[in-house]
């Protein structure tokens, strides 16, 4: 089997993993991180190809890459679940096409889609499905081909990092928060599957301009203070502990927002929703001191980092060149990575 390429482009950087096949199990290749200038993409539309096309020719030149698989942005992505009857039903895409506009806000012939079956009974068919906007889809193929790139395969964001963090045939309801630089993803997965997904624009570069403001420092001292200190509550990190606290809780109710909704409200078929058993956090600032903790106090509920190399290697036997705090930034590089191992 050939080395798997995961390639996670964000509005501000693009990410990259190799997988390599050994003996052994799974190692990790070449990777690393390029930043995209402001502008390129924009909530995941592409608004200048030709310069995203020069950062995707340098970063082949460099690494040599060839084929990889690739994150779909989850702000032009619409996920529902649908039922179909089997009743007339020859074929599933068509069904699902049939329904298609009264789930999302594109016409049936401008959308790209794909689906999970869920559950089948002697009636019907549950599917999770998820659309995007065929011109999107379009775009990012268009830049691909003109950086000499192949693409194996698109990716939903929220399914690719589930894939890095939640063990391999774990059909447990978990919510996975993506807390970046710029922007935070709430997922939601059950059975393996991404059933919910919300993006929120705020992120990490929001704590560390409150505490430049607040301290009149500059933006590369405030992020080594956020570093630093967290959210741990002490006497030499008051002040800092309460202005993080104001972002954070931000965070903290929209997490609560989803969590409650889930809990309270029922599914297509009036079911209670599964409970979610923790929360996973990952993404360039889940590593902040004291975030864990300060979430599971406030939501009463389980949460944790996430642990990337869970279904990649054993900790114990290899460590990964990646640290673990920076492992948390290619969460979803290694899940599209990850997705040629497990269809072999």
């Amino acid at each position: 089997m050939a080395p798997s390429f995961g390639l996670d482009i964000s509005d501000e950087s693009l990410k990259f993993v190799e997988l390599v096949p050994a003996k052994s199990g799974i190692r990790i290749g070449r990777y690393g991180e390029r930043k995209i200038p402001v502008g390129i993409i924009e909530s995941g539309k592409i608004k200048d190809p030709k310069r995203l096309e020069q950062v995707l020719l340098s970063l082949k030149k460099d690494e040599g890459l060839r084929f990889v698989r690739v994150s779909l942005p989850e702000e032009q992505v619409y996920l529902f679940r649908l039922h179909l009857d089997k009743v007339g039903l020859v074929n599933v895409r068509e069904g699902i096409e049939l329904s298609l506009e009264e789930h999302v806000p594109i016409p049936a012939q401008d959308a790209i889609f794909d689906y999970e079956l869920l559950s089948e009974d002697e009636q019907g068919l549950e599917l999770q499905v998820a659309a995007i906007p065929k011109n999107i889809i379009e775009n990012y193929l268009s830049v691909f081909r003109n950086s000499m790139l192949s693409v194996q395969s698109f990716e939903l964001e929220a399914q690719a990092i589930s894939r890095a963090v939640i063990k391999k045939g774990d059909m447990e309801t978990y919510m996975i928060v993506d807390f970046g630089q710029t922007r935070t993803g709430i997922f939601i997965i059950s059975h393996g599957i991404a059933v919910f997904t919300s993006t929120l624009d705020l992120g990490g570069a929001m704590l560390t301009q409150m505490i430049a403001k607040n301290f009149n420092v500059g933006l590369e001292e405030a992020e080594k203070m956020k570093r630093k200190f967290g959210l741990e509550r002490n006497m030499a990190n008051k002040e800092i502990f309460s202005v993080l606290l104001n972002s954070a809780s931000v965070l903290r109710d929209e997490i609560v927002k989803h969590f409650l909704y889930w809990h309270t409200h029922k599914d297509e078929k009036d079911r209670n929703h599964p409970p979610i058993k923790k929360i996973i956090l990952c993404g360039g600032d889940a590593n902040l001191t004291g975030l864990p903790e300060y979430f599971s106090i406030s939501i009463k509920n389980k949460v944790e980092t996430a642990n990337v190399w869970i279904n990649i290697i054993n900790t114990e036997k290899y460590i990964p060149e990646i640290t673990f705090n920076r492992s948390l930034t290619f969460a979803a590089a290694l899940g599209l990575a990850l997705g040629d191992f497990e269809h072999e």
